[in-house]
C-alpha cells in the first residue's frame, strides 16, 4: 500500500477537494458548504455557494483504483493569504500499489481540471508615455466562433498562428528572429481589431494596443515600447496607414491623418526589425488604406501575413443572423433576411448588421422589414463620406 497527505497550507488543496467531490460520484455523505462572497465598489453582492467533502473518510474511485480520503482537522491553527488565522487540516489517501507516480498524475489532473475552470479576462494594456498601462479590468474573453468573418479567412489565420507559436525552437535552430507581423486591412468595422482580441483570448495572451495617429507618438518612443511588451502578448498598431503622412510622396497624399503623427517610416521599420528589436513577438498592424502603405513595410519579416476583411458575404449576413436568434428562427428566415439585407452593390459591414441585429434583438421578424432603412442610410452615409473626402481634397489642391 502506498500513502500521501496534503494538507491546507498547500494551493492544491482546495483543488483536491474538488476532486474527491467529483470522484466520489455523489455518493459522499459527510459535506462541508464553502462560500465564495465578494462585493463589488458599488455594494452588490455576489455569492457562490459549492457541496465539498466534510471532515471524516471518503472512498473515491480514479482509474480504476479504489482510494481511501480521511480528513482531518488538527488542533493547530494557521494564517491564510488574508491574515485570517483557520484550522489546519490535513488529508491523507491510501491506495493499493507501489508506484508513487500514482499520487502525481491524479494531483497534476485535479490540477489541470480547476486551472482550466478557472475563468480569466483579456487585459489590454494602453501606451500611456514611455510606458505599458493596463487599462481597467480584465474584459470578458471573446471566443473566435463569436467574430463572423468568412471560412476561408479564419483558416488561413489561425493556421497560421497555430503553426507560428509551436514553432519557437526551429526559428531558434534556423537562426531566424522569432516574430511574426500581421497587415489586417479593409473598410471600417469590418472586425479587425475584434478578430484579433479573439485571437489573443484563444492562445492565453494579454493585447497592447498603440494608436498610429497618437500625436505625442515618435519614433523613439514606438521603438521603445514594441521592445517592452508584457510577456505573452500580442501588439496591436492601429492605423498604421497614419505613419510618415508628412513624409509621404506628395503625389500619393491623403488628409485622413494629416499632421497627427511624428513616426517616420524609417522609424517605424527600425522597430519592427531593426538591430534593437526583440524576439518572440506578435505584431498586428490595421489598416483601412492599404495603399497609402510604404512598399517598404510589405515584406517578409515585417509582415509576413496579409488578410483583407470585407463587409459582409451573403454567408456572413445568414450567419449573424442565425447566432442571434438561435431557436427562434428556421432556415426560411435565415434565407429571408439574407435576401433582404445583402446588396453585391451596397454591402453592409458587420458592425452595421451587428448594431441593428441588437436594436431588433427580440424580434427577428422586425429586423427583416426594417433593414432595408438601413441599406437605405448606409447609401447615403457613403455618398455624403464621397462627397466629404472629394471637397477636402479640392480645399488642399
Amino acid at each position: 500500500m502506498i500513502q500521501t497527505q496534503v494538507n491546507n497550507k498547500d494551493v492544491v488543496y482546495p483543488w483536491i477537494l474538488n476532486y474527491i467531490m467529483k470522484k466520489s460520484g455523489g455518493q459522499t455523505r459527510i459535506l462541508t458548504i464553502h462560500t465564495d462572497l465578494d462585493f463589488t465598489e458599488s455594494g452588490k453582492a455576489q455569492i457562490k455557494q459549492t457541496c465539498l467533502p466534510g471532515i471524516g473518510t471518503h472512498y473515491i474511485v480514479v482509474g480504476y483504483r479504489w482510494i481511501k480520503v480521511e480528513r482531518q482537522r488538527e488542533e493547530q491553527h494557521i494564517q491564510d493569504t488574508s491574515g485570517m488565522r483557520m484550522p489546519l487540516e490535513t488529508m491523507t489517501m491510501t491506495t493499493l500499489g507501489t508506484d508513487p507516480q500514482f499520487f502525481v498524475r491524479m494531483f497534476a489532473e485535479a490540477t489541470m481540471e480547476a486551472i482550466n475552470k478557472r475563468e480569466t479576462g483579456l487585459v489590454i494594456y494602453n501606451a500611456i508615455g514611455p510606458q505599458w498601462v493596463r487599462f481597467g479590468e480584465p474584459r470578458r474573453k471573446r471566443t473566435l466562433d463569436s467574430v463572423v468573418l468568412d471560412r476561408s479567412v479564419r483558416e488561413r489565420v489561425e493556421d497560421d498562428l497555430n503553426e507560428f507559436i509551436k514553432s519557437a525552437e526551429w526559428y531558434y535552430g534556423q537562426g531566424i528572429p522569432y516574430r511574426r507581423g500581421y497587415l489586417f486591412y479593409g473598410p471600417p468595422g469590418t472586425g479587425k481589431t475584434s478578430y484579433i482580441k479573439a485571437l489573443a483570448s484563444s492562445q492565453g495572451y494579454s493585447v497592447c494596443i498603440v494608436s498610429m495617429s497618437d500625436r505625442t507618438l515618435d519614433d523613439d518612443r514606438l521603438c521603445h515600447l514594441l521592445n517592452t511588451a508584457p510577456k505573452n502578448s500580442v501588439v496591436i498598431l492601429e492605423d498604421i496607414d497614419a505613419c510618415g503622412v508628412n513624409h509621404r510622396d506628395p503625389m500619393n497624399k491623403h488628409v485622413a491623418y494629416d499632421g497627427m503623427t511624428r513616426v517616420t517610416y524609417s522609424g517605424l521599420l527600425n522597430a519592427i526589425d531593426g538591430i534593437a528589436s526583440t524576439d518572440e513577438r506578435i505584431l498586428f498592424m490595421t489598416t483601412n488604406h492599404k495603399e497609402l502603405i510604404d512598399k517598404a513595410l510589405i515584406r517578409p519579416g515585417r509582415i509576413d501575413c496579409e488578410q483583407y476583411f470585407g463587409n459582409c458575404s451573403k454567408w456572413m449576413v445568414g450567419r449573424m443572423f442565425q447566432r442571434f436568434y438561435g431557436d427562434l428562427v428556421d432556415e426560411a428566415k435565415v434565407e429571408e433576411f439574407q435576401n433582404a439585407a445583402f446588396n453585391e452593390e451596397n454591402k453592409l459591414s458587420p458592425a452595421a448588421i451587428q448594431g441593428h441585429l441588437v436594436l431588433n434583438k427580440k424580434d427577428p421578424e422586425k429586423a427583416i422589414q426594417s433593414v432595408k432603412t438601413l441599406l437605405e442610410e448606409t447609401k447615403i452615409r457613403k455618398e455624403e463620406e464621397k462627397k466629404r473626402l472629394e471637397e477636402l481634397e479640392r480645399s488642399r489642391d
